[in-house]
């Protein structure tokens, strides 16, 4: 089980995930880790984005980390899958 300060950010609506991250900051943790692959990508950067402008403004993106991910798809086939990991945090 992933631990409580990830999101997971999947096909749902943006501002469901923008809702689950400021959550667990209101909840008391510091640090929150965005991650997504594939074309979810493009959803975690807003996610982090609105979460930094309109809601908590004092989270600061502290790290970005990419790479790329081996998945199955079948059988005997395997592809590529991009991957982002977007770290927020709020100063103390």
């Amino acid at each position: 089980m992933p631990p409580d300060n990830v999101v997971f950010i999947g096909k749902k609506p943006t501002m469901n995930y923008v809702l689950a991250v400021v959550t667990q900051f209101n909840s008391g943790n510091r640090t929150v880790n965005i991650k997504a692959r594939g074309k979810a990508i493009v959803r975690a950067v807003d996610v982090a984005l609105i979460t930094q402008r309109r809601f908590i403004e004092d989270a600061v993106i502290e790290d970005i980390k990419v790479w790329t991910e081996e998945v199955a798809i079948g059988d005997d086939e395997r592809t590529n899958v991009s991957s982002m990991e977007i770290v927020m945090t709020i100063p103390e």
